[in-house]
């Protein structure tokens, strides 16, 4: 068993890349570690921004965790806000979420 799992990242530029994020590390810890800058994560992970904002492609966005009301009304404030809608920060790399596939939503 390994102690990875396989993500794709989308970058505003439209450009794929194919990265690895370690089990339990946080998805915008894996986006940033990947060179991703355009996603600020102000807040460092603590939700109380938005800033980390990414679209989940929906035939990989099995095992996700409910969304939290906290995350849900930090989202809602934004203009890019959707039903694939998620904060990187609130989502710990699992097993289930390998081959999940985000797209890094517009700066508000």
């Amino acid at each position: 068993m390994t102690d990875k799992v396989r993500i794709r990242i989308v970058g505003r530029s439209g450009v794929e890349t194919a990265a690895e994020g370690a089990l339990g590390a946080s998805l915008m810890e894996t986006i940033r570690k990947h060179g991703f800058d355009e996603l600020l994560a102000i807040c460092g992970g603590c939700c109380s921004c938005a800033t980390c904002h990414v679209f989940v492609d929906p035939g990989s966005a099995q095992g996700l965790p409910e969304m939290s009301w906290e995350e849900e009304m930090l989202l809602e404030g934004s203009s890019h806000f959707c039903d694939r809608s998620r904060l990187s920060c609130q989502i710990k790399l699992a097993p289930e979420h390998e081959g999940l596939r985000v797209v890094i939503a517009p700066e508000d």
